[in-house]
């Protein structure tokens, strides 16, 4: 993806952008997002952590460029299951209570330069 100076994005950049779209897709489809980039101990980390009615949603986001021969889930392993695991762990322990629905969800974000992103939500991907 390149900027509108021509020059080419880093990969933060890039990152940061699919979680805007992910973000944004899922409040369109009547979700609370109620944190991005939760860090909790133990290096523990959730990109979104939304409400959609009385479940909760760890979403990881992966985001690669249109026709990409690997994909974005393909990118959770075990090791970063076991990070977003940790960071769930974290915000129910804040919430106090693990009484509740939740499940880990992983957003595809697809770009290409001057089209739309596709997105697509892959529910309880671990």
């Amino acid at each position: 993806m390149t900027g509108p100076d021509g020059e080419a994005r880093d990969r933060n950049w890039i990152g940061n952008y699919g979680e805007r779209v992910a973000a944004d897709w899922l409040r369109s489809r009547r979700c609370k997002v109620l944190a991005r980039n939760f860090k909790g101990p133990r290096r523990g980390e959730v990109d979104i952590v939304a409400r959609d009615g009385k479940l909760l949603l760890f979403v990881e986001v992966k985001t690669r460029r249109k026709g990409t021969r690997i994909r974005p889930l393909d990118a959770v392993d075990k090791a970063k299951q076991a990070l977003i695991e940790r960071g769930a762990n974290a915000w129910l322990k804040r919430l106090g209570t693990r009484n509740l629905p939740w499940r880990f969800d992983v957003i595809e974000v697809y770009f290409e330069d001057g089209e739309k992103p596709r997105v697509n939500h892959v529910r309880d991907a671990f």
